[in-house]
Protein backbone atom coordinates (compact mmCIF):
# COMPACT_ATOMS: atom_id res chain seq x y z
CA UNK A 1 0.00 0.00 0.00
CA UNK A 2 1.52 2.94 -1.16
CA UNK A 3 2.17 5.92 1.21
CA UNK A 4 0.37 9.12 0.98
CA UNK A 5 1.48 12.37 1.40
CA UNK A 6 -0.72 15.54 1.58
CA UNK A 7 0.27 18.77 1.08
CA UNK A 8 -2.14 21.07 3.02
CA UNK A 9 -3.46 24.35 3.91
CA UNK A 10 -6.42 27.08 3.21
CA UNK A 11 -3.62 30.06 2.51
CA UNK A 12 -2.16 30.10 -1.06
CA UNK A 13 1.19 31.21 -2.06
CA UNK A 14 2.98 29.65 1.11
CA UNK A 15 5.25 27.07 -0.91
CA UNK A 16 2.98 23.85 -1.39
CA UNK A 17 3.10 23.30 -4.37
CA UNK A 18 6.80 24.17 -4.52
CA UNK A 19 7.39 21.47 -1.50
CA UNK A 20 5.46 18.81 -3.60
CA UNK A 21 7.52 19.15 -6.69
CA UNK A 22 10.82 18.88 -4.30
CA UNK A 23 9.34 16.02 -2.11
CA UNK A 24 8.36 13.75 -5.39
CA UNK A 25 11.64 14.56 -7.50
CA UNK A 26 13.88 14.05 -4.44
CA UNK A 27 11.73 10.69 -3.90
CA UNK A 28 11.73 9.39 -7.38
CA UNK A 29 15.97 10.59 -7.21
CA UNK A 30 15.96 7.81 -4.42
CA UNK A 31 14.60 5.21 -6.88
CA UNK A 32 10.96 5.46 -5.21
CA UNK A 33 7.96 5.31 -7.77
CA UNK A 34 5.76 8.00 -6.99
CA UNK A 35 1.90 9.11 -8.10
CA UNK A 36 0.71 12.76 -7.95
CA UNK A 37 -2.55 14.03 -8.00
CA UNK A 38 -3.05 17.94 -8.05
CA UNK A 39 -6.08 19.16 -6.26
CA UNK A 40 -6.05 22.88 -7.27
CA UNK A 41 -8.01 22.08 -9.87
CA UNK A 42 -8.12 25.90 -11.43
CA UNK A 43 -4.16 26.82 -11.26
CA UNK A 44 -3.04 23.06 -11.43
CA UNK A 45 0.58 23.79 -10.66
CA UNK A 46 1.42 20.01 -9.84
CA UNK A 47 0.01 18.59 -13.08
CA UNK A 48 1.90 21.63 -15.07
CA UNK A 49 5.32 20.78 -13.34
CA UNK A 50 4.36 16.88 -14.69
CA UNK A 51 3.84 18.33 -17.82
CA UNK A 52 6.81 20.13 -18.21
CA UNK A 53 9.20 18.03 -17.25
CA UNK A 54 7.53 15.20 -19.31
CA UNK A 55 7.87 17.74 -22.60
CA UNK A 56 11.29 18.69 -21.53
CA UNK A 57 12.93 15.11 -20.86
CA UNK A 58 11.09 14.28 -24.41
CA UNK A 59 12.62 17.68 -26.10
CA UNK A 60 16.24 17.23 -24.98
CA UNK A 61 16.37 13.08 -25.08
CA UNK A 62 16.63 12.97 -21.02
CA UNK A 63 15.44 9.96 -18.91
CA UNK A 64 14.63 12.33 -16.24
CA UNK A 65 12.35 10.44 -13.82
CA UNK A 66 8.84 10.55 -14.26
CA UNK A 67 5.39 10.72 -11.63
CA UNK A 68 2.87 8.67 -12.62
CA UNK A 69 -0.14 11.89 -12.25
CA UNK A 70 -3.91 11.84 -12.25
CA UNK A 71 -5.35 14.47 -13.20
CA UNK A 72 -9.02 15.30 -11.16
CA UNK A 73 -12.33 17.09 -12.40
CA UNK A 74 -15.23 19.15 -10.28
CA UNK A 75 -18.40 17.44 -10.46
CA UNK A 76 -21.00 18.89 -12.35
CA UNK A 77 -23.88 17.46 -10.61
CA UNK A 78 -26.25 20.20 -9.52
CA UNK A 79 -27.15 18.53 -6.21
CA UNK A 80 -24.94 18.88 -3.64
CA UNK A 81 -25.01 15.11 -2.23
CA UNK A 82 -24.84 14.21 -5.93
CA UNK A 83 -21.94 16.12 -6.35
CA UNK A 84 -19.75 14.82 -2.83
CA UNK A 85 -20.78 11.37 -4.03
CA UNK A 86 -19.13 11.80 -7.66
CA UNK A 87 -16.36 13.49 -6.26
CA UNK A 88 -15.72 10.67 -3.66
CA UNK A 89 -15.77 8.28 -6.45
CA UNK A 90 -13.56 10.30 -8.25
CA UNK A 91 -10.72 10.60 -5.40
CA UNK A 92 -11.40 7.04 -4.57
CA UNK A 93 -10.51 5.65 -8.23
CA UNK A 94 -7.57 7.92 -8.53
CA UNK A 95 -6.22 6.46 -5.60
CA UNK A 96 -6.73 2.91 -6.37
CA UNK A 97 -5.16 3.61 -9.44
CA UNK A 98 -1.78 5.25 -7.99
CA UNK A 99 -1.92 2.98 -5.33
CA UNK A 100 -1.60 -0.34 -7.97
CA UNK A 101 1.72 0.65 -8.65
CA UNK A 102 3.66 3.24 -6.68
CA UNK A 103 5.41 3.56 -3.00
CA UNK A 104 4.57 7.04 -2.38
CA UNK A 105 1.40 9.28 -3.24
CA UNK A 106 2.07 13.01 -3.20
CA UNK A 107 -0.81 15.22 -3.34
CA UNK A 108 -0.92 19.03 -3.33
CA UNK A 109 -4.11 20.87 -2.05
CA UNK A 110 -5.64 24.25 -3.19
CA UNK A 111 -4.89 27.38 -0.82
CA UNK A 112 -9.28 26.72 0.00
CA UNK A 113 -11.41 24.64 1.87
CA UNK A 114 -12.59 22.19 -1.06
CA UNK A 115 -14.35 18.46 -0.69
CA UNK A 116 -11.43 17.35 -2.66
CA UNK A 117 -9.29 18.81 -0.14
CA UNK A 118 -10.97 17.58 3.20
CA UNK A 119 -10.83 14.22 1.38
CA UNK A 120 -7.24 14.17 0.96
CA UNK A 121 -6.62 15.03 4.64
CA UNK A 122 -8.16 12.23 5.62
CA UNK A 123 -6.32 9.48 3.56
CA UNK A 124 -2.81 11.43 4.75
CA UNK A 125 -0.03 9.68 6.42
CA UNK A 126 2.04 12.86 6.30
CA UNK A 127 0.46 15.65 6.32
CA UNK A 128 2.99 18.72 5.05
CA UNK A 129 1.99 22.17 6.06
CA UNK A 130 3.87 24.82 4.87
CA UNK A 131 3.75 28.22 6.34
CA UNK A 132 5.46 31.28 5.56
CA UNK A 133 7.24 32.63 8.77
CA UNK A 134 5.16 35.61 9.51
CA UNK A 135 2.08 35.90 12.43
CA UNK A 136 -0.15 36.88 9.32
CA UNK A 137 0.65 33.01 8.07
CA UNK A 138 0.58 31.91 11.80
CA UNK A 139 -3.33 32.78 11.36
CA UNK A 140 -3.61 29.26 9.44
CA UNK A 141 -3.51 27.52 12.75
CA UNK A 142 -4.54 29.37 15.22
CA UNK A 143 -6.43 32.61 16.73
CA UNK A 144 -3.79 34.77 18.74
CA UNK A 145 -4.94 37.08 21.48
CA UNK A 146 -3.79 40.44 20.20
CA UNK A 147 -3.24 41.47 24.05
CA UNK A 148 -0.88 38.95 25.38
CA UNK A 149 0.28 37.00 22.15
CA UNK A 150 -0.91 33.66 23.57
CA UNK A 151 -2.61 31.05 21.45
CA UNK A 152 -6.67 32.06 22.28
CA UNK A 153 -7.87 28.76 20.05
CA UNK A 154 -7.27 26.67 17.03
CA UNK A 155 -8.23 27.83 13.50
CA UNK A 156 -11.04 26.09 11.49
CA UNK A 157 -8.10 24.77 9.44
CA UNK A 158 -6.61 23.10 12.51
CA UNK A 159 -9.94 21.99 12.87
CA UNK A 160 -10.24 20.44 9.97
CA UNK A 161 -7.22 18.39 10.56
CA UNK A 162 -8.77 17.47 13.93
CA UNK A 163 -12.12 15.96 11.91
CA UNK A 164 -9.75 14.24 9.62
CA UNK A 165 -8.11 12.78 12.04
CA UNK A 166 -10.80 11.22 13.98
CA UNK A 167 -12.57 10.12 10.87
CA UNK A 168 -9.41 8.18 10.57
CA UNK A 169 -9.13 6.51 13.81
CA UNK A 170 -12.66 5.49 13.17
CA UNK A 171 -11.33 3.44 10.02
CA UNK A 172 -8.74 2.15 12.48
CA UNK A 173 -5.45 4.06 10.25
CA UNK A 174 -2.44 4.65 12.07
CA UNK A 175 -2.49 8.27 12.86
CA UNK A 176 -1.68 10.73 10.77
CA UNK A 177 2.13 12.53 10.84
CA UNK A 178 1.39 15.98 10.70
CA UNK A 179 4.06 18.63 10.21
CA UNK A 180 4.91 22.03 9.75
CA UNK A 181 6.88 23.56 7.30
CA UNK A 182 7.95 26.73 8.41
CA UNK A 183 9.35 28.37 5.24
CA UNK A 184 10.65 31.79 4.30
CA UNK A 185 12.54 32.31 7.40
CA UNK A 186 14.49 35.95 8.24
CA UNK A 187 17.55 35.97 8.87
CA UNK A 188 17.27 39.45 9.71
CA UNK A 189 13.85 40.14 11.96
CA UNK A 190 14.73 38.07 14.92
CA UNK A 191 11.56 40.02 16.49
CA UNK A 192 8.79 38.24 14.40
CA UNK A 193 11.12 35.23 14.09
CA UNK A 194 11.04 34.21 17.63
CA UNK A 195 7.34 35.09 18.34
CA UNK A 196 6.62 32.98 15.56
CA UNK A 197 8.88 30.42 16.89
CA UNK A 198 7.51 30.55 20.36
CA UNK A 199 3.58 30.63 19.32
CA UNK A 200 4.43 27.53 16.97
CA UNK A 201 5.90 25.75 19.93
CA UNK A 202 2.91 26.32 22.14
CA UNK A 203 0.44 25.10 19.44
CA UNK A 204 1.97 22.53 18.32
CA UNK A 205 2.04 20.68 21.79
CA UNK A 206 -1.78 21.69 21.95
CA UNK A 207 -2.93 20.22 18.76
CA UNK A 208 0.21 17.65 17.72
CA UNK A 209 2.07 18.75 15.23
CA UNK A 210 5.80 18.56 14.94
CA UNK A 211 8.03 21.78 13.17
CA UNK A 212 10.48 21.09 10.07
CA UNK A 213 12.71 23.06 8.39
CA UNK A 214 11.66 24.59 4.95
CA UNK A 215 13.01 26.40 1.83
CA UNK A 216 14.15 29.92 1.89
CA UNK A 217 12.97 32.64 -0.23
CA UNK A 218 15.66 31.74 -3.37
CA UNK A 219 14.78 32.30 -7.44
CA UNK A 220 16.06 28.72 -7.86
CA UNK A 221 13.01 27.22 -6.43
CA UNK A 222 11.13 29.03 -8.85
CA UNK A 223 13.17 29.67 -12.41
CA UNK A 224 13.30 25.73 -13.36
CA UNK A 225 9.79 25.53 -13.17
CA UNK A 226 9.15 26.01 -16.88
CA UNK A 227 11.24 22.84 -17.38
CA UNK A 228 9.77 20.96 -14.63
CA UNK A 229 12.48 20.89 -13.22
CA UNK A 230 15.00 20.72 -9.71
CA UNK A 231 18.22 21.04 -8.46
CA UNK A 232 18.21 17.63 -8.14
CA UNK A 233 18.19 17.20 -12.21
CA UNK A 234 20.88 19.29 -12.95
CA UNK A 235 23.61 16.87 -13.62
CA UNK A 236 21.50 15.25 -16.01
CA UNK A 237 20.21 18.32 -17.73
CA UNK A 238 23.52 20.21 -17.52
CA UNK A 239 23.28 22.80 -15.86
CA UNK A 240 26.90 23.39 -15.32
CA UNK A 241 28.35 24.12 -11.81
CA UNK A 242 26.17 24.99 -9.00
CA UNK A 243 26.29 28.12 -6.94
CA UNK A 244 26.62 28.88 -3.50
CA UNK A 245 23.21 29.64 -3.49
CA UNK A 246 22.29 26.71 -5.57
CA UNK A 247 24.13 24.61 -3.12
CA UNK A 248 22.22 25.39 -0.16
CA UNK A 249 18.88 25.26 -1.66
CA UNK A 250 19.78 21.65 -2.37
CA UNK A 251 20.62 20.84 1.61
CA UNK A 252 17.64 22.75 2.77
CA UNK A 253 15.81 19.97 0.23
CA UNK A 254 17.52 17.68 2.10
CA UNK A 255 16.89 18.69 5.40
CA UNK A 256 13.47 18.93 4.77
CA UNK A 257 13.51 15.27 3.86
CA UNK A 258 15.38 13.97 6.38
CA UNK A 259 13.12 15.96 8.94
CA UNK A 260 10.43 14.25 7.47
CA UNK A 261 11.18 10.73 8.48
CA UNK A 262 8.99 9.15 5.92
CA UNK A 263 8.94 5.21 6.86
CA UNK A 264 11.00 2.61 5.58
CA UNK A 265 12.63 5.16 3.21
CA UNK A 266 16.96 5.39 1.69
CA UNK A 267 17.41 8.50 0.83
CA UNK A 268 20.31 9.45 -1.94
CA UNK A 269 20.01 12.60 -3.39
Amino acid sequence: MAHIIVLGNEKGGSGKSTTAMHVTTALLRSGYTVGVIDMDLRQQSLMAYVRNRRAYATREGLALPIPESHELEPSQEDSQRAARVEEESRFTAALDQLDRGNRFIVIDCPGAHTRYAQMAHSTADTLITPLNDSLIDFDLLARLDPATGKVAGPSIYAEMVWKARQLRARAGLKPVDWAVLRNRVSTTDAINKRRVGKALSELAKRIGFRMIPGFSERVVFRELFLQGLTLLDLGDAGGGRLTMSNIAARQELRDLMRALDLPETELHI
